[in-house]
């Protein structure tokens, strides 16, 4: 009889980002030693965590080619500083207009190499007129939108990638297959976030019948910017295992092989599918 494999631990840093990327770098730095500290052999920052701008246009100017910049230099030698896999939330990597960016996620192996890259492929509108103004955002302005989804091998199973709104879109989801964990870095508004977020992402979960976690923002930003936080980890049946309502800080969720074998072969919905 083989023996249980064990739980492999996996962290969510959240953080309030600002408009200061050597400010945020540093943050997200001492967060992922105390993720790694912690145990995690994973670790996932937010949406936007190297930057959240005054104006939207700010993360044009700080956009980076692949391979190269301080952003990247900074995720690269704390994946290889701490021995591991390192989901870098998203950072903004150089698009063919010179006025746009692609919205990217890389990953990068406990040696530091990039793995997998994301570009982001929903892109976030949003208006809705409240009692303090209009709330509105377009991430087409200055975001050029992604078209393939990705996903990666760790240890412990296939990783799919996804980014914040593409949490609304179940069949981004389908299209990665049947995965062990779903990694959702976000910047989900305060409004969206007290609606939908804790909804769609357990939903993930439940129709996937695998892990999900998700590393968000969590506060209010410099730039008046108000996001829900709420970094969470979600095990196969929808339970929400553990979370982070604001502020900074680690969230940490245990991937449980045999769980998931259990939990997939007690109600077996994924091989039931007939399209």
């Amino acid at each position: 009889m083989s023996s249980p494999l064990l739980p492999q631990r996996v962290a969510a840093v959240q953080m309030i980002s600002t408009p200061s990327v050597a400010d945020n770098l540093a943050t997200a730095a001492r967060l992922i030693a105390e993720a790694a500290d912690g145990g995690a052999s994973l670790v996932v920052l937010p949406e936007y965590f190297c930057l959240m701008g005054r104006r939207d246009t700010d993360k044009v100017d700080v956009r980076e080619p692949l391979g190269e910049g301080p952003i990247q230099d900074s995720l690269r030698a704390a994946a290889l500083r701490h021995g591991i896999w390192l989901v870098g939330g998203t950072l903004p990597l150089a698009a063919p207009a010179a006025d746009k960016v692609l919205n990217t996620t890389l990953v990068f192996n406990p040696s530091g190499d990039v793995v997998a890259r994301y570009d982001k492929i929903h892109l976030f509108n949003f208006r809705k007129t409240t009692d303090q103004g209009v709330e509105s955002y377009d991430e087409a302005t200055t975001i050029a939108p992604g078209n393939t989804p990705v996903s990666f091998m760790a240890p412990f199973g296939k990783v799919g990638l996804s980014i914040c709104y593409d949490l609304r879109f179940p069949e981004l989801y389908r299209a990665l297959g049947e995965a062990t964990l779903m990694v959702v870095p976000a910047a989900f508004t305060a409004t969206t976030g007290k609606a939908h977020w804790e909804l769609l992402l357990r939903a993930r979960a439940v129709e996937n019948q695998c892990y999900v976690i998700a590393s968000a923002q969590g506060g209010v930003h410099q730039n008046r910017r108000a996001t829900f936080g709420h970094s969470m980890f979600i095990d196969p049946w929808g339970d929400v295992k553990s979370v982070l309502p604001e502020g900074e800080g680690v969230v940490f969720g245990d991937i449980d092989l045999n769980y998931l074998a259990e939990a997939r072969g007690n109600l077996p919905a994924l091989t039931h599918r007939v399209i």
